[in-house]
């Protein structure tokens, strides 16, 4: 018999089979996917746009065809030709499912806005920025002595600045005269001067003494956030913090699923590289007018990446990348106009600087940590983890630094989990469980009460209880745990074996209903043991490239982790440890950095000496390549178990007690949970 199609949104990553004839909108609805209709499927409102991929997607398993979804119809049409519809968007409540698809749900379709948890941290920086301000008064053109407008510019700098090698682009050049004789031959100049060689190339111009600001952007450009920074070039002060969902989910949630995209569809890296690019180009669009400037006054933007993201921003295939010996085109950083990156939106003559790379699988957002975090200059053994789809981990003191990536994948972001979503209004973010009663209690995003205080269901009756986010998956494993729902392999226990009915047989296995609103038509969130098996991957994995830093360091301890990234801020450092994701140190050794890549960006925006110092540093880091270290896969299994199947964790035990359980009394596929054949499927 022949199965329904398959429907898989992004990025959510929740997943069905449907009728054909089934409309994209019904499909969204029916798996709870967070798209926009006000309008009852008529097509009017234009709420539910989303953007249909094509192609093989391996990590999905799917091969999508031309015509996996129904034809333009006249509603799509009629729409377009009076408001207008991007290129590659459909209506949802038009366009109906015909064979397996993957369909994204872009940001603006979304009734629950993704909170990008980023933010700038506050940082002193020394300012020194490659792009400034200079007022001269030039001399008037005189027929006996005879040059050029642009020559007598560029002499007034060099007497009035000591600025000397000044050039001017092409595109700037007819503009130059007018400029001159609008300001009485006052004119003020921007300039970038770079910071290798000490050449200055003119970005903008004004006539007379212009009282206009100028501004950059500190961009982290990861696999599943776009998240920026617009900074004053004068002072540093961060004037507006912003980000987006990265639409290259869509091509896959993990990198290597992306590099596989690249290569089994031909053309897949050049329509990456164009979606980051038109996001990156929305973004500065929508940063500029939080802050209420003018984009054009954005001069220069610095941008840090993993390797796969800085390949793709620069129009680079990755396929190098998703095989030994993990090549990079180039790992130097790069300088280069915002126009040869199609970066419209800001100024035409702005400049990028693109941190360096400091391996195929370390990129340079962890370059740019180590520029925030500073570990060559630490006394102590400092373990910095950048937790994201992809981690990047340091570990070092005086002694040296060193780096790897581990590929954690995206359930840390609430992917790949059966009620998981992104941050968002209406998302679970913290959760506690009593170990007695084995009742939850919870937080959601854009409420500031926990579920059991008086006012919680008031605030939160707008939103609803969505979905649990990447920090409440995290702690939510960790309190099964604490609590005994879960035993040390990850085994969810019955209700016979923990002694509360909200653990529910679902198979041969058991999941934890976290809150059930299905009577009332809203969504049933739970716990899955798919769920504990995407954390305990992810976890292990992070784990396990730490350790083998460790190993390579000779040591079994180290003296302070910081934990890089929104996970920083949002997960204690008990639940981050009740896991294992982190070794054991003293809870109070345990710090959060905030965004420390988007604060290495903005210290490279706003001083020349920071991107000398770095671009010094990544050639003296030592780079341990996880994908092809035999002990990587000896420490991933063992970090399976939760917290950890063989290494101690002594400073955990002073602060919780983890019950001894085991759920696998049987031993085999009927033991794994206790006795669910009796139970109901």
């Amino acid at each position: 018999m022949t199965q329904d199609p398959l429907v898989i949104f992004t990025p959510s990553g929740k997943r069905g089979r449907f009728p054909v004839g089934t409309p994209v909108l019904t499909a969204a609805r029916q798996l709870g996917v967070d798209l926009d209709s006000v309008c009852g499927g008529r097509g009017i409102c234009s709420k539910c746009q989303i953007t249909p991929s094509f192609g093989d997607f391996p990590k999905h398993g799917v091969t999508v065809s031309d015509g996996a979804l129904s034809d333009w119809n006249k509603v799509e049409q009629r729409y377009d030709d009076k408001r207008g519809l991007k290129e590659g968007r459909r209506l949802g409540c038009q366009a109906t499912v015909q064979s397996d698809v993957v369909i994204d749900v872009p940001p603006e379709s979304q009734v629950h806005k993704q909170v990008v948890r980023k933010a700038a941290s506050a940082r002193v920086i020394e300012m020194d920025p490659a792009t400034r301000l200079y007022y001269v008064e030039v001399a008037e053109p005189d027929m006996h002595v005879p040059s050029g407008d642009l020559e007598r510019l560029q002499n007034a700098l060099k007497d009035q600045w000591e600025l000397d090698g000044i050039s001017l682009p092409q595109a700037l050049l007819p503009r130059l005269q007018t400029t001159l004789r609008k300001g009485d031959w006052k004119i003020t100049v921007a300039l970038h001067t770079s910071h290798l060689t000490g050449a200055h190339q003119i970005i903008d111009m004004w006539p007379g003494l212009t009282e206009d600001r100028i501004y950059g952007l500190a961009i982290d450009l990861g696999s599943t956030t776009i998240a920026a920074h617009l900074c004053d070039l004068r002072n540093g002060q961060v004037k507006a913090s912003s980000g987006v969902m990265n639409p290259q989910i869509r091509f896959g949630e993990d990198l290597m699923s992306r590099v596989s995209y690249a290569m089994m569809n031909p053309g897949g890296d050049q329509e990456m590289t164009n979606a980051v690019r038109n996001a990156i180009n929305g973004l500065t669009e929508s940063i500029a007018t939080e802050a209420g400037i003018r984009p054009f006054q954005i001069l220069e933007t610095v941008f840090v990446c993993n390797p796969v993201m800085h390949h793709l921003l620069l129009g680079i295939d990755p396929v190098e990348l998703g095989q030994a010996p993990f090549a990079l085109a180039t790992s130097e950083s790069m300088s280069i106009a915002a126009r040869d990156l199609d970066l419209t939106v800001m100024n035409e003559n702005a400049q990028v600087y693109v941190l360096p790379c400091i391996a195929g699988h370390v990129g340079a957002d962890a370059a740019a940590v180590a520029l925030s975090e500073e570990p060559d200059k630490s006394d102590d053994l400092a373990l910095i983890v950048d937790v994201g789809t992809n981690a990047e981990i340091l570990l070092g003191d005086t002694q040296g630094v060193l780096a790897c990536s581990s590929p954690t994948g995206p359930a840390f972001e609430g992917a790949q989990i059966r009620s998981g979503q992104r941050a968002a209004p209406g998302a679970i973010e913290a959760i506690r469980i009593d170990p007695a009663t084995k009742e939850p209690r919870f937080k959601v995003i854009g409420c500031e009460k926990w579920s059991d205080e008086d006012g919680f269901w008031d605030e939160t009756a707008q939103t609803g209880i969505t979905g649990i986010c990447g920090s409440g998956i995290i702690e939510a494993v960790a309190e099964m745990r604490i609590a005994g729902l879960l035993d040390p392999s990850g085994l969810i226990g019955s209700a016979e074996q923990t002694g509360t009915p909200r653990c529910e047989s679902e198979g041969r296995t058991n999941v934890y209903v976290i809150h059930d609103a299905s009577a009332e038509d809203g969504p049933r969130i739970t716990v899955s043991q798919g769920d504990i098996r995407a954390i305990q991957l992810a976890k292990s994995a992070l784990y396990a490239g730490a350790r083998l830093l460790m190993d390579v360091r000779g040591v079994d301890k180290v003296d302070r982790v910081v934990l890089a990234g929104a996970f920083g801020a949002h997960i204690s450092p008990l639940h981050a440890m009740v896991l294992g994701m982190i070794p054991d140190v003293p809870q109070d050794k345990v710090q959060s950095a905030g965004n420390a890549a988007g604060t290495g960006a903005r210290i490279a925006l706003c001083n020349q000496a920071a991107r000398r110092r770095i671009e010094t540093l990544v050639r003296e880091i030592t780079k341990v390549e996880t994908a092809i270290e035999p002990k990587f896969q000896e420490h991933f299994v063992a970090a399976n178990a939760i917290p950890h199947a063989t290494d101690p964790f002594p400073e955990l035990a002073g602060e919780v007690t983890l019950p001894d359980v085991s759920f696998n009394t049987a031993g085999g596929d009927e033991g794994r949970g206790g006795r669910r054949r009796r139970r109901r499927g």
